[in-house]
């Protein structure tokens, strides 16, 4: 009986690290607007994923998951070069009558 405590413990964890943050920019508070949330997630996520960790974590039901890569650049500051990271974004668009405020923690 303690299997499968653990295994629930560990879907509620891994659902928790499919979500790093949501992205709060002008863009993506016009996309709330439409019922989309944005949240950054790590490259590996898929958006089968994604879903399901936003349906559990939020108590919402969502209609689609796309996904974004941008690709980390070169760039320069003082003289000195970095690059910046690649990262993945996901807009996920919520189901009629159902919200998010991203404003609040979980």
């Amino acid at each position: 009986m303690s299997d499968k405590k653990s295994i629930k413990a560990e879907g509620s964890e891994a659902h928790y690290n499919t979500l790093i943050a949501p992205v709060i920019t002008e863009k993506s508070t016009i996309a709330s607007e439409n019922n989309q949330v944005v949240f950054r997630v790590p490259l590996e996520a898929t958006k089968s994923e994604i879903g399901e960790a936003v349906e559990a974590l939020f108590k919402v039901k969502v209609k689609a998951v796309n996904t974004l890569r941008t690709k980390g650049k070169q760039k320069q500051f003082k003289g000195k070069t970095y690059t910046r990271s690649t990262i993945k974004k996901a807009v996920v668009t919520l189901e009629e009558g159902h919200a998010i405020d991203v404003t609040t923690g979980l």
